[in-house]
This record gives C-alpha cells, sequence and structure tokens, in this order.
C-alpha cells in the first residue's frame, strides 16, 4: 500500500520587546532593580501573529484584488462571478482564506472550486481538470481529453458533515455554512496530483472537512479560482507554501486489462490492436491507460492467414516510469475474409423516436445485430465496435439509420428502418451537451386541489443516474420549494418534510434510461404539501415508479417545470 508522507511544518513568530530606560548607578558595585509591565495577554497576541502570518522560510502572499466576489445579496447565478485566479507551481500550496455566506436554499449556493490549466477562462486552450462543490460534490473538465488520468473520480471525495443514519443532514450543512469561515489548501505535488482540503467553521461552532484529489500536470502550474451560485464571499488572505507533499515510493505494476480489442480483422489488415485500451493496476491499488505506444507485444499475430489468433501484451514500467517487472495478458481476434455486405438481422431496441427540435437525432444502437458477409460466401456477426453508425434525420415518418463498416480492401453500407415522431417542446440538446441548470421548460401551474401530468421521452447518454428528468417546484416568481430527480433524491426548503418510495431495479437504472416514456404527475393536495409521481417505462417495456409524498408549498402558489442534464427530453402532451 502507497502511503503519502506528510512534512510536518511549525509556524514560529517572533516578539521583539524593546525596554529602554534611564538610570542611575550608585557605585560599581550596586545596582538598583528595574521591572516589565507586559500585557497580560502577550501570549494569545502571539497565537495571533502565528495563526495571520506563517513562516515556514518561504512564504508568499498574493494579493487579492477582488476582495468581494459576487453580489452581495447573493444574487449571482452560476458562472457568473468568479474570485481571482490563483497560480500554484508544482511543489507549491496554496492556502486562502474567505468568509462564506448564502441564500441558504440549495447546497450548493455556497462556495465552488474550479481547478484549471489556464487563467483565462475566454481562450480556446483553457480547460478544467475539475470542479469542487462545497456540498461535497463535483464534475471533471475538458483535461481529461487531454490526458485520460486527468478524469474525476466523485469516490474521491471525503467530509466529516452533520449526518445520521439517514445520511447527511443538509438543513444542518446549510446553516454552518452561512457566514462560515472557510480555508482551502490545494498542495500541487510533484507526484503529479493536488490535495484539497477545505475547512469551514461556522458561527455555530461547528467544523465542517471535505477532502479531494485527483492527478494533475506534475510540471505546468494550476490555476484555482472560485464560483458564486447564489452565494459570495469576503475574501481575506491567499498565500504559498511549500507542498507539504513528498515524493511517495514508487510501485510495480501488478496487472495489465485489456479492453476493446478488436474481435477479428480482415486479412490484409495489419492492424491487430484497433481502438484497445490497457488499463495498467499497480501494488498501491492505482491504475493508468496505457496506449499501444507505452505497451510492448511479446506475441504478435500472423495476419497472412485465416484464423483465431493470439496476441500477448507486456507492460514493464513502474509507477514513476522506471523499467522493472513485466506484467502481461492476452486477448484473441479471429482474421477473417473481407466483408462484401452488410444486413441488419435484429432490430436495436428502440426503433420509433420522438424529436422536436431540427438536429438529427443520436442513433441508440442497444439490441441491434449487424450480419456480414464474407467474400467466401460465410456468414458472421460484426461487432458494434467495428461498425460507424450515422445519425437519424430530424423529420417525421419512416427514416433510416446509415451503418458503415469500413473494410481492409472496401466499404460497405446497410440501414436500419426507424420511424419519427414530432413531439410538442423539447428541453436539452440532441447531442446530449446541455450541461446542469442551463435548460428548462415552460412553467406548468398547478392549481389548489389539482394535478397535472407531463409526459415525455427521455434520451440520455445513459452515464449516469442523474442524467434523467428532473421537477421543479416553485413560486411564479421563481421561488423554490424543491427540486426532485428521477433516480431517489432531492433537496430545497420543502424537501425536508418530504417522504419517497420507488422500485426501480438500481442494477439497470442507468443503462435504461434513454427512449423510456416518463409520465410526470405533479398534485397540489391543496393543504400546503404536494405530491410527485413519476411512471416510467423503459424501452424494453419494463416499468417502475418514484414517488415524492408531502413536499411543502404554498398550495396559492404552486407550478412546476422540468430540467435535466447530459440528455433530452422531447414533450409530447
Amino acid at each position: 500500500m502507497k502511503t503519502t508522507k506528510l512534512m510536518r511544518s511549525a509556524l514560529y513568530a517572533a516578539v521583539l520587546v524593546a525596554v529602554f530606560a534611564t538610570f542611575g548607578l550608585g557605585g560599581c558595585d550596586k545596582m538598583n532593580h528595574y521591572t516589565i509591565n507586559a500585557p497580560s495577554n502577550l501570549q494569545s497576541r502571539i497565537d495571533s501573529i502565528k495563526a495571520a502570518k506563517p513562516n515556514t522560510g518561504d512564504t508568499t502572499y498574493v494579493n487579492i484584488a477582488t476582495a468581494i466576489v459576487g453580489a452581495e445579496d447573493n444574487s449571482s447565478a452560476w458562472w457568473s462571478a468568479f474570485s481571482d485566479y490563483f497560480t500554484i507551481p508544482t511543489n507549491k500550496l496554496l492556502h486562502m482564506e474567505f468568509i462564506n455566506h448564502t441564500t441558504g436554499i440549495n447546497n450548493w449556493n455556497n462556495w465552488n472550486l474550479a481547478v484549471v490549466n489556464l487563467a483565462d477562462r475566454a481562450s480556446a486552450d483553457y480547460k478544467e481538470y475539475f470542479v469542487l462543490r462545497s456540498d461535497a460534490f463535483g464534475w471533471g473538465g475538458k483535461m481529461a481529453s487531454v490526458d485520460p488520468n486527468y478524469a474525476f473520480d466523485i469516490k474521491m471525495i471525503t467530509q466529516n458533515y452533520p449526518s445520521d443514519d439517514k445520511g447527511v443532514i443538509w438543513s444542518d450543512f446549510r446553516t454552518t455554512m452561512q457566514g462560515a469561515r472557510v480555508s482551502i489548501e490545494l498542495d500541487h505535488s510533484v507526484t503529479g496530483n493536488v490535495f484539497v482540503t477545505a475547512t469551514a467553521v461556522g458561527t455555530n461552532g461547528t467544523t465542517m472537512v471535505e477532502t479531494y484529489n485527483q492527478p494533475v500536470s506534475a510540471t505546468a502550474d494550476i490555476m484555482a479560482f472560485l464560483v458564486c451560485d447564489g452565494s459570495h464571499f469576503e475574501m481575506k488572505k491567499a498565500y504559498l507554501i511549500p507542498s507539504k507533499i513528498t515524493v511517495v515510493p514508487d510501485v510495480n505494476p501488478v496487472s495489465i486489462a485489456i479492453e476493446g480489442a478488436p474481435a477479428f480483422v480482415e486479412m490484409g489488415n495489419k492492424n491487430f490492436w484497433g481502438n484497445a485500451k490497457a488499463t495498467v493496476t499497480f501494488a498501491d491499488g492505482s491504475s493508468i491507460l496505457a496506449d499501444s505506444t507505452n505497451i510492448s507485444f511479446t506475441v504478435i499475430p500472423d495476419m497472412t492467414t485465416l484464423g483465431v489468433k493470439t496476441v500477448i501484451v507486456a507492460y514493464s514500467k513502474t509507477k514513476e516510469g522506471a523499467y522493472g517487472k513485466a506484467v502481461s495478458n492476452f486477448y484473441k481476434l479471429e482474421v477473417t475474409n473481407p466483408v462484401v455486405s452488410l444486413e441488419v438481422t435484429t432490430l436495436p431496441n428502440i426503433t420509433k423516436y420522438y424529436y422536436f427540435s431540427n438536429d438529427p437525432v443520436i442513433f441508440n444502437t442497444t439490441g441491434i445485430v449487424v450480419t456480414g458477409t464474407y467474400s467466401d460466401g460465410s456468414k458472421g456477426v460484426i461487432p458494434n465496435a467495428n461498425l460507424q453508425f450515422g445519425k437519424i434525420p430530424a423529420a417525421s415518418g419512416s427514416q433510416s439509420a446509415l451503418i458503415t463498416y469500413v473494410g481492409a480492401t472496401k466499404t460497405v453500407t446497410t440501414t436500419c428502418p426507424l420511424t419519427l415522431v414530432k413531439g410538442v417542446s423539447q428541453v436539452g440538446a440532441n447531442d446530449f451537451s446541455s450541461a446542469w441548470w442551463t435548460v428548462f421548460s415552460s412553467d406548468y401551474p398547478v392549481a389548489s386541489g389539482s394535478s397535472k401530468t407531463i409526459t415525455m421521452y427521455c434520451y440520455s447518454d445513459n452515464l449516469a443516474n442523474w442524467h434523467s428528468p428532473c421537477t421543479i417546484l416553485r413560486k411564479a416568481d421563481k421561488t423554490e420549494y424543491g427540486v426532485v430527480r428521477m433516480d431517489n433524491f432531492g433537496w430545497g426548503t420543502g424537501y425536508g418534510t418530504a417522504t419517497s418510495s420507488s422500485d426501480w431495479n438500481w442494477g439497470i437504472f442507468t443503462s435504461g434510461i434513454s427512449g423510456s416514456k416518463v409520465a410526470i404527475t405533479v398534485t397540489n393536495n391543496g393543504n400546503n404539501t404536494a405530491d410527485i409521481l413519476y411512471n416510467v417505462t423503459y424501452a424494453s417495456g419494463e416499468t417502475h415508479f418514484q414517488k415524492y409524498a408531502g413536499v411543502t408549498v404554498d398550495s396559492s402558489d404552486l407550478n412546476c417545470a422540468l430540467v435535466t442534464e447530459e440528455s433530452y427530453l422531447v414533450i409530447t402532451e
């Protein structure tokens, strides 16, 4: 197991007391006695100096140009108000302190921290490593496209927030964050990692700590800044000190796993690796993705003859890049004759799509089986990984998606028949690019004692539970009572009184989102509570429900609206 050693730094303060006194000598053998009246709080002053001015021998104070970040009435919306950029060179630790102010409405209406590669959000080269929220949540950015090892990992977040046997008590969290003094340390280690520790001390005396770490560049500077979202900050100080993280011991690889290797390759094509990826795991439990330039092939298949071949892959570097004992694994592929034609032998799970925008629709290939005919007349299933799937034209009626196979000697195509039906409105972009809290439906008023049902089809990238419809309950002036997700989660001032129930099969929840028919019914009970019911029918025909009962609202002023992320909703009625 790898251990990370922390260098303990002591903070010193020197207090120099100069006493000038005039005294007379009564003779060489006699001297009068004098006393110094030191203040009674001298030690507390020394402690205060220590806390305010750390002296590690290498402390660099950072000038703060933006002392108040965000509108002081907490009206700054997400990604509209920012602190200064703070540059963190490698082997340095940034310490910043501020007072956190919040609307207190939502958990995320507090500080948000962005760690990025450039101090220029408008630059085309600007990319984020990650964004970390004060409520133990966050997400990754486009630096992961530069290096997949920069991917965000929410499992690395830890927190000690007030909790009971049901989990975090978010109402207590929001109370503590109002006016809390927050210190955030970002330690940019030479190991190529950043370690974040955020400590909030509330005016109620409660101390809360959140931590996170992930890989970043080991050589280039990283930048950090704070983002408001229904919040604002009084910046107090910021300084750089040496990193507390020493170089970690090197470790050996213990295994290599291969994913995405081609199941078959046409004769004449020498690329037996294709788009495969190798995951190398080290003795400390960490892992990296290794491409074909960083691995070796100890057995190279004969691609000039037909039949099943074996490829043996090896990796022989330690975590720090030194050569050592290799780990190996293997996979098999079949060298076949050229493919001369394609046909769809099993239709995909989704053959009817609902649409509204004019943008082409992404083709969901789940369940499809495409069979190829080879030059010798034999047939075989072509893996989806070896095929290219086109998008579906956004037009009502019978449509088709183009399917292409690029072989060693020729390119062959076929089409999959589909049907498109136009809806009445849409929330979100067809390419799943809509970020959280950026796309909304119209508001639907729900009168006291009545219900409103909104029926839609949800199309999702199926990468997370919450890439699905969320329901907002709010007043006509947009003041929120609460937000409830399809996956048994919610928040808001009115949510604390709600009870939830569902019958989900969580093993298939995420994979079943796209193509689902979702009917959301909001009932205004007339007694200042509301119920929300999700009735969901997967594309497979399987049905499930999610219900929230007793959300506190004002029955005389209740509206509902839909919001989603990395998915889109086509509303049909």
